[in-house]
């Protein structure tokens, strides 16, 4: 009764009280979807990150030591059961939903702390891009070559250099991927930010709109073309 009775006496003495209320309401709202979508973050980005290091020492470390004759080791194929690109969709998606998710609802929080919201999205945004304009063109090629394929479009000479360009962009892809799953554990042992910084001005507003568009496309083909 006493607190109710304090509660009224301060909305009378304070018009703002309630709207700071609801905002503070809001506000641990948000910060409770976005932790959530951190630790998913981390969670898918902890095994991707584990299981492209195996993939790029263990895996490619055997198909990459002497091309071209070594190229038959490709883990694809009816001796592999499960393709390594069919494994790393659901962890890769997995990320690219908690980071995305990570920043819309953390997106007004300061610059300071967004940025390690932004890393995750991004980070595995531009790794997908990379894969799918980069890497499925030389899985194509070498794995052809490396068996002796009638789609087979490259020489000797080229398939080594082929293979050396697949191990030092592969080394992107790790280290992309470790920056993706560092951010969003840096973020979760920060304290949330507990200023609300100035509204963005509306172009960076419709190009984050944009920008999700954009990824919404690119998701709904990466789907089709798998």
């Amino acid at each position: 009764m006493k607190r109710e009775l304090v509660s009224i006496a301060i909305a009378a003495a304070l018009p703002d009280y309630w709207p700071i209320q609801r905002m503070r309401g809001d506000m641990a709202d948000r910060q409770g979807i976005t932790r959530a979508f951190l630790w998913l973050a981390v969670l898918s980005g902890g095994p991707l990150l584990g299981a492209k290091l195996f993939d790029l020492i263990v895996l490619a470390g055997a198909w990459s030591a002497h091309p071209p004759t070594s190229l038959a080791m490709m883990p694809y194929g009816r001796a592999w059961p499960v393709d390594t690109g069919v494994f790393f969709i659901p962890l890769s998606a997995g990320m690219l939903v908690a980071g995305f998710g990570a920043l819309v609802t953390g997106w007004r929080t300061p610059w300071r702390y967004r940025w390690l919201l932004c890393l995750p999205s991004v980070g595995i945004l531009l790794l997908l891009i990379l894969t799918v304009v980069a890497f499925w063109p030389m899985n194509a090629a070498l794995y052809y070559h490396g068996i002796s394929s009638p789609k087979d479009t490259i020489t000797d000479a080229q398939s080594i250099a082929m293979t050396q360009r697949w191990i030092a962009l592969d080394w992107v892809r790790v280290a992309g991927a470790t920056a993706a799953f560092v951010a969003p554990l840096r973020a979760l042992t920060l304290p949330w930010p507990a200023e609300i910084p100035r509204r963005d001005p509306p172009l960076v507003r419709a190009l984050l709109a944009l920008a999700l568009l954009g990824v919404a496309g690119f998701v709904i083909w990466f789907v089709l073309n798998l």
